[in-house]
């Protein structure tokens, strides 16, 4: 990798390429409850707070035993209230809670509980799975590109996917628009990971002044 952008390319991924499923302690593979996690944290972080108060969030959810649609069904709405307030969700944690439960039922009762059951209902379509994950109260577009970003590194007919938050982030950096080249230049970097770099540009104007930096980019 040479030149300007792949610099500024190898910077980005070096300071700031993990996912937000790897921040969110989510070790995520093509089983049920790692997939309902990144369903929740997917949630979370499409209401406008920062990323880090919803990966918090994320986290206290799990450690208050809510890791599962049964679980997440079965807690109280305080119980729910409670636990994203420990992780700093404040502003939104009533309707979010009411919002968790919502659609954890829906996933038991549509879906068995296992994400992986809406997946063969989009049957290799992902505008299809992309239609059906924002059936989930609260997940909108948003949510399901957030949602897509991540799970492509283990449903493939998701990736490669730098969607238009992702490309935003490029252009903040004065990178090409164009998927195929910046992947080009990420070389061997997973595009999951690729795209949750550059969406931290995108959010946070500091991230993309770091990165410059460390490129040597005025």
């Amino acid at each position: 990798m040479a030149g300007r952008d792949g610099r500024v390319v190898r910077a980005l991924v070096d300071a700031y390429g993990r996912t937000y499923a790897e921040e969110a302690g989510i070790e995520l593979k093509n089983v049920p409850q790692p997939l309902y996690r990144l369903l929740v944290l997917a949630h979370l972080l499409s209401a406008r707070i920062k990323g880090s108060i919803a990966v918090a969030s994320a986290r206290a959810l799990h450690e208050a035993g809510l890791r599962d649609p049964r679980r997440m069904a079965g807690a109280t709405w305080q119980e729910r209230v409670d636990a994203l307030g420990r992780g700093g969700y404040r502003r939104y944690d009533e309707r979010t809670a009411t919002q968790l439960g919502d659609e954890a039922e829906l996933l038991t009762e549509r879906w068995g509980g296992d994400l992986r059951r809406l997946r063969e209902e989009a049957d290799g379509d992902v505008g299809a799975l992309r239609r059906l994950l924002q059936e989930f109260p609260g997940v909108g577009p948003v949510g399901a590109d957030i949602f897509l970003r991540e799970v492509q590194r283990v449903w493939p007919e998701a990736a490669p996917r730098l969607d238009a938050k992702a490309l935003q982030g490029a252009r903040r950096l004065e990178l090409p628009q164009d998927p195929d080249r910046l992947l080009g230049l990420a070389e061997r970097t997973e595009p999951a990971v690729l795209a949750a770099a550059l969406v931290r540009a995108a959010l946070d104007r500091h991230v993309a002044e770091d990165v410059l930096g460390r490129a040597g980019t005025p």
